[in-house]
């Protein structure tokens, strides 16, 4: 399989801010240049998903084979990058028949940011397939979680300045309220997600989000945190349902996307997250998991 790093890989102008601002130039030898946006901070630096949705994007292009879609990434976050300009290095380490392994390295001003490891995937065919999933979770007392559309729209932590909230719409759909140190709440939370600007739900926009929801340890804590990610891994499970490939009679229902994320653990400074995201019909799009400090 040959691969290439031709300007066809550019990202310019025009489209969503999401894909305008994890836009990346091809340099050649599997070098890419992409901008942080400030528009995507969160607590201390841009979020993690955000950075990581620009890892992958360079990933794709480098392979660029469109019969192989991302199928895990795994992302360590070595320091948060600034506002401006990075590279990132893409190394296709194997390409075998159906899977491509690949590396990438996002730097700034020769300081290593992230380190990440990427299996891209065509389709196998006579594979054995079942979906044992059952639809779209329920909250946490086993009642049905309304549609984005039966829930009103209300501000989430308010009190904290965070660009990124800007970009998405969030509908909270279970789970205690953030800070509020309610008697008897878990680190589990859930509800509907989308990007204001909605662009096609791809992996890119998956892997923004399955780190753009609350944290689910913030529905436990009665004092503000901070949890800076170690690291996290995508594994995808498919794009929405074919029914909802084209924009519907709203143009919503494409976008929409239900997450469900809990903490079970917290201890010695760190805690892991795990969730998952759907598509509006219930089809499972990705299952997540993360390491995270607690600050």
């Amino acid at each position: 399989m040959t691969h290439s790093s031709s300007a066809s890989a550019i990202v310019r102008g025009g489209g969503t801010e999401f894909e305008r601002d994890t836009a990346v130039e091809a340099l050649g030898d599997g070098r890419y240049r992409a901008r942080i946006s400030p528009a995507w901070w969160i607590v201390l630096g841009p979020n993690g998903g955000y950075v990581a949705a620009i890892l992958l994007r360079a990933v794709v292009a480098e392979v660029a084979d469109p019969s192989r879609r991302p199928i895990s990434a795994t992302f360590h976050y070595l320091r948060p990058p600034t506002e401006g300009d990075v590279e990132v290095e893409v190394t296709i380490e194997r390409a075998g028949r159906s899977v491509s392994n690949v590396s990438a390295r996002m730097t700034q001003d020769g300081r290593l940011l992230v380190l990440a490891l990427v299996a891209v995937g065509a389709p196998r065919e006579g594979s054995l397939e079942f979906d044992e999933t059952d639809g779209l979770p329920r909250a946490l007392d086993g009642s049905t979680v309304p549609r984005w559309s039966e829930i009103e729209p209300a501000p989430i932590d308010p009190e904290r300045d965070i660009p990124m909230r800007a970009r998405y719409e969030m509908r909270w759909g279970f789970g205690g309220v953030p800070f509020a140190g309610e008697p008897g709440a878990t680190a589990e939370t859930g509800g509907w997600l989308r990007l204001k600007e909605s662009p096609v739900v791809d992996e890119m926009v998956l892997v923004a989000m399955s780190d753009a929801w609350m944290p689910p340890v913030f529905s436990r804590a009665a004092e503000q945190l901070a949890v800076p990610t170690v690291d996290l891994t995508v594994h995808f499970r498919g794009r929405p349902s074919d029914s909802l490939a084209g924009p519907s009679a709203d143009g919503e229902e494409s976008a929409w996307c239900f997450v469900r994320f809990a903490s079970p653990v917290a201890r010695d400074g760190y805690l892991v997250e795990h969730g998952s995201v759907w598509d509006s019909t219930g089809r499972l799009l990705a299952d997540v998991r993360q390491l995270a400090v607690v600050m």
